[in-house]
């Protein structure tokens, strides 16, 4: 899946287009390396994003092309939010 859709997805990010700007922008990382839009999301990945002060880290639990509110929670594990 890919990395925009996949932060929709898994709400961590509101809108698709927000996501799409944020690795344009290049404050999106996976694996510690910028990330463009178009990246293949695989489980064990972990995903930084940068909005100003705010850094959100995750790791991909599982993937999945729709996801309830209930079930984009256990998409990833919070690993710092600040």
């Amino acid at each position: 899946m890919r990395l925009d859709k996949y932060l929709k997805v898994s709400r961590l990010v509101k809108r698709r287009t927000i996501a799409n700007e944020l690795c344009d922008a290049k404050h999106v990382d996976v694996n510690g390396k910028p990330a463009r839009a178009s990246y293949e999301i695989k489980p064990e990945d972990e995903i930084t994003i940068t909005m100003g002060a705010h850094k959100i880290r995750a790791r991909v639990l599982s993937v999945q092309e729709y996801a309830t509110k209930e079930n984009a929670a256990g998409m990833f594990e919070l690993l710092e939010d600040r």
